[in-house]
């Protein structure tokens, strides 16, 4: 099977909830070093072609995974399957920064269904 990766180090993007950088990608793989500005909320989403790995490293996380809410924080980590439902949102006072490590055949920012959107976006 053919693996598509669009990501490369040193691309990143401002979000209106923050931003992300790419410190590594390969064969089927991408790290991103996201930050959440407090009181800000990622889409609800899933992902058809990857999974994805968050490990907090900075400031306090509500995460939402298939409907499950578990807040985290410095050196707490989870697991996001394929397809799975999931959300992320800054509760602290401080900013948040979470690794996020995607793994998959496809790993593109089309590969985001974001079923609610704070920011409007689709």
């Amino acid at each position: 099977m053919t693996q598509v990766n669009e990501y490369h180090a040193g691309d990143s993007d401002k979000r209106p909830w923050g931003s992300w950088a790419v410190t590594a990608a390969g064969d089927g793989y991408a790290v991103k070093q996201i930050e959440v500005a407090p009181g800000h909320t990622l889409s609800l989403q899933k992902h058809e072609h990857r999974a994805e790995h968050w490990v907090i490293v900075q400031g306090t996380a509500e995460v939402t995974v298939d409907g499950q809410v578990s807040r985290l924080g410095a050196k707490d980590a989870v697991y996001i399957p394929q397809e799975a439902v999931h959300r992320i949102a800054n509760v602290g006072d401080d900013m948040l920064v979470f690794i996020e490590v995607q793994v998959g055949d496809e790993l593109r920012e089309s590969d985001i269904e974001r079923l609610e959107d704070q920011y409007g976006r689709e």
